[in-house]
């Protein structure tokens, strides 16, 4: 009965943390300013949050909260190869061109330099967590029959990296705006369609 108002209470700390984030920058916010934000008491954000990395942390993991769920269900489904690929698709590209993805994206590069940490931080937390689920449904697919991929890492990798293309990089130096839903459909339709053909190549 009492687990509700206790995640209320963890969102209502994430929501704040994103804003002062987003506001400040990493190196600039601290724990006493984010539990004013929420607000909470120190005692509460500190019941939630053990120090400001994990707080990021799961700020990150809000964020990419779909994505991974949407991994997670398809992870042990290689029923229709084709459509498996496109939710995965669908959920990575509705992520990263998200205007909040941006600005975090944006907030990484920035502090990583002087904060080494919060780059692994966030690469454990998220990316490197949808590479391996990724890896393993490939690997479930070669299993099956469906492909012969000599190199799974490299294949996950090659598929987000394709769905990023130079699109992501013009959206973060906000030279061009994010996609609109018609831009994302085609986008991903010509990526899967490729990516599937350079599969069965490779495995020839």
């Amino acid at each position: 009965m009492t687990s509700e108002p206790t995640n209320s209470k963890r969102q209502t700390i994430i929501e704040g943390a994103t804003r002062m984030f987003l506001k400040h920058g990493y190196h600039k916010v601290s724990m006493d300013k984010i539990a004013q934000a929420a607000p909470v008491s120190k005692a509460t954000l500190y019941q939630h949050f053990e120090n400001k990395n994990a707080l990021f942390s799961a700020v990150v993991f809000e964020l990419c909260r779909s994505l991974l769920q949407t991994m997670a269900e398809i992870a042990t489904d290689s029923k229709d190869v084709e459509k498996n690929l496109h939710k995965i698709a669908e959920a990575f590209v509705d992520l990263i061109f998200t205007e909040k993805a941006l600005a975090i994206y944006r907030l990484v590069i920035a502090e990583c330099l002087d904060f080494p940490e919060l780059g692994r931080l966030v690469y454990d937390g998220v990316p490197k967590i949808a590479l391996t689920q990724l890896e393993n449904y490939l690997q479930t697919l070669n299993a099956g029959g469906h492909f012969a991929i000599p190199d799974i890492a490299f294949a996950a990798d090659a598929f987000f990296s394709l769905l990023k293309g130079d699109l992501h990089f013009q959206c973060l130096l906000g030279v061009s705006p994010p996609p609109s839903p018609e831009q994302k459909c085609r986008l991903i339709d010509r990526v899967v369609a490729l990516y599937i053909l350079g599969v069965l190549n490779a495995a020839d």
